[in-house]
């Protein structure tokens, strides 16, 4: 039987391997904390690498199926030896968050086995409120905050800019995939053929419309470090930093994200973590 320090262990490795930004974010978090985030962040990382991994979509579709429903056998009360779940289930028990999150961000994960593109951008915030949004409702009682209901809507808008820069940055990774997550209303606004994977003007003004896009959702995420406890408010404040930072990169390197891929040093980051630490 896996014990509860077998998992802990298991989900941060999950989490330092595949998410370094949140994983040294996380550090400015009390120890008990940072378990709980690293269970969810494990959670949510094994099934999108389900989704995104090898085999026929029908075998996707099914171990997506088996998963969820290990899921839902695990928080039933049944016995699992899954680390993952076993890390998760005590998180959902310590903080009682609701089913129907997880319903919503499974419902959302089976979304990119049959959707491949979005026509508006409020087609794609439908999506996101299961693939994004939902995450920050998940992790918000985790962070404590003083003031829940001030704090919700902020955490839902900071998962859906970093996923929104997920998708910036990973524009030819996720044509690799068959998936396109720029809206198509706005890919014809500018006059871009993606499939060209070519910067022209004309996708370097849609980029700059969407990078705005998503400054925009950065700034009312930030209004909800206020309402955050100290150690709370150094974690999100220094993944929010550096996570916008990829905007910059994106920026810096031409826009050109078919043929490099943005991102934020280790050393930045550690610096802005200091940064974070010292000032608040």
């Amino acid at each position: 039987m896996t014990t509860l320090a077998e998992a802990d262990r298991a989900c941060r490795r999950v989490n330092r391997r595949h998410g370094v930004t949140y994983y040294w974010a996380a550090k400015l978090l009390g120890p008990e904390q940072r378990r709980h985030v690293h269970a969810l962040y494990a959670l949510c990382r094994t099934a999108d690498d389900v989704v995104d991994g090898g085999g026929s979509t029908d075998d996707r579709r099914r171990r997506l199926d088996r998963l969820r429903s290990s899921f839902d056998d695990a928080l039933g009360g049944g016995s699992t030896d899954d680390p993952v779940l076993v890390a998760v289930r005590r998180t959902i028990e310590t903080y009682g968050l609701e089913r129907s999150l997880f319903e919503r961000f499974f419902a959302a994960m089976a979304t990119d086995l049959v959707t491949s593109e979005y026509s508006t951008w409020d087609d794609l915030l439908v999506y996101m409120d299961g693939s994004a949004a939902v995450i920050g409702e998940m992790l918000l009682p985790v962070l404590e905050p003083t003031d829940p209901a001030a704090a919700f809507e902020p955490a839902r808008h900071l998962g859906l800019a970093f996923q929104l820069t997920n998708f910036l940055r990973d524009i030819g990774e996720d044509l690799d995939l068959g998936r396109r997550y720029v809206p198509s209303a706005d890919v014809e606004r500018f006059g871009v053929d993606l499939a060209s994977r070519t910067v022209t003007p004309a996708f370097v003004d849609l980029m700059r419309f969407e990078i705005a896009r998503n400054r925009d959702l950065y700034d009312t995420a930030s209004d909800g470090l206020a309402v955050l406890p100290p150690r709370s408010r150094r974690c999100v404040a220094t993944a929010l930093r550096a996570y916008r930072e990829i905007l910059d990169r994106i920026e810096a390197n031409g826009f050109d994200v078919f043929g490099r891929r943005a991102s934020v040093p280790a050393h930045r980051k550690l610096r802005i973590a200091v940064d974070e630490f010292r000032r608040r």
